[in-house]
């Protein structure tokens, strides 16, 4: 019960979920904006990969701030501007132009690339390592059900108020989590190893040897890209499928099913974990995965549909928490900041891939053939990865049994 008595960990779990409502009441605004202006999914698709280039851009720089100054520092200073960015929003909303949205995505996604990996970096430094799985499986949860809430409560607002008035009650949560991140105290000198001089200039050219000898991170790394090609696209799909059925209802119930199976799988994974290997757990959970994927051929039935989000939600449920704890720790504390920002721009341009493949494949084959071609490849990499990775499986397992 120590975790629970940690400040912290209390300051960490309100924060996320108070960002977790700004960030969801947001995009279900933007969704409703770009609704209304832009009526092909491959140009709302370059929009949002117009943002997400943006933080690709600064994750070197992120990353390495991030390991030479302090973490609560870097995250209060990207939590600012996300606050500010929100004016751009009003102004876009005000003027209906979608280049100020535009500059309200780049300036959004800026302050990501500085705000998660400093967050992920915290973390370790405010729980024993025993305690990270539980931590990391929780902190997930937090942001899951602050999504679930924040998607139906956006719904329920659109309807009721003004679009401006969504995006101020965003920029409201972002202020909260700023006043929060306040009140963080963590030594950030405690856990982390001595480091040579001169080792911060180097930047991810310092990381990438390290990495090289870790191969359960390499392998972690490689089949985070399941998940992703489902993730990337979501806001898509769910537009797409929302029109296919002729339900806006629909979008409501995808995200709660989503959210509530993921919740589970993040709770039930703690219990798990402690019988199955990272490897077994990783993999299984990206071959449901594809097979969720598979199932949303019959996205015109909603039954079928809600079916096929529910073992997604559980299946990446399961499969971040394990991912996080693994990268938390397998890699040295000294490179926590750079490693997290490198994953954080890894994520980013496979979520631009994902977004604008899944933008160009809805206006050529619609929702259901990609479903089919998403899948497929889905499986088919897993099946790979899966076959090459049995060698470093076997050196994980002897590491894992000599600790």
């Amino acid at each position: 019960m120590g975790m629970w008595r940690n400040k912290n960990v209390w300051i960490l779990l309100i924060g996320e979920f108070i960002a977790g409502l700004g960030l969801w009441l947001g995009i279900i605004g933007n969704l409703e904006f770009m609704q209304e202006k832009i009526p092909s999914d491959f140009m709302k698709s370059l929009l949002l990969a117009a943002g997400l280039l943006a933080g690709i851009a600064v994750g070197p720089i992120a990353g390495k701030l991030t390991d030479q100054h302090s973490k609560k520092n870097v995250m209060l200073i990207s939590g600012f501007v996300r606050a500010v960015s929100v004016l751009f929003m009003l102004v876009a909303i005000n003027t209906g132009s979608v280049w100020w949205m535009l500059a309200f995505l780049v300036l959004l996604q800026i302050s990501a690339a500085f705000y998660f990996p400093a967050l992920q970096a915290a973390i370790p430094l405010v729980v024993d390592e025993r305690d990270l799985l539980q931590l990391n499986g929780v902190h997930m949860n937090v942001a899951t059900l602050s999504r679930v809430i924040g998607t139906a409560v956006a719904g329920i607002l659109l309807v009721a108020i003004p679009l401006s008035l969504v995006y101020i009650l965003s920029m409201a949560a972002y202020v909260l989590l700023f006043v929060l991140t306040w009140f963080l105290q963590f030594d950030e000198q405690k856990k982390v190893h001595p480091v040579k001089a001169g080792m911060h200039k180097q930047g991810f050219n310092d990381l990438f040897p390290v990495i090289k000898k870790l191969p359960i991170v390499i392998m972690t790394l490689v089949l985070a890209l399941i998940p992703l090609l489902f993730i990337g696209g979501f806001n898509l799909l769910v537009i797409n499928i929302s029109e296919l059925q002729d339900s806006s209802a629909i979008k409501g119930w995808i995200y709660t099913a989503e959210g509530i199976a993921f919740m589970s799988g993040a709770f039930l994974i703690k219990r798990i974990s402690y019988k199955i290997s990272p490897y077994t757990i990783l993999f299984s959970s990206s071959l449901v995965i594809g097979m969720s994927q598979m199932l949303l051929y019959f996205a015109d039935l909603p039954v079928l549909t809600i079916i096929s989000f529910l073992i997604f939600g559980f299946s990446v449920g399961c499969f971040f928490p394990t991912a996080a704890t693994i990268f938390q720790t397998k890699v040295p504390k000294d490179y926590h900041g750079r490693f997290f920002s490198f994953r954080n721009m890894m994520d980013r341009v496979i979520f631009q891939v994902v977004l604008l493949i899944t933008g160009f494949l809805l206006d050529a084959v619609g929702l259901q053939n990609m479903s089919v071609m998403f899948g497929t490849l889905s499986i088919l990499l897993t099946t790979l990865f899966f076959i090459k990775s049995r060698n470093l499986r076997e050196i994980n397992e002897t590491e894992r049994n000599a600790g």
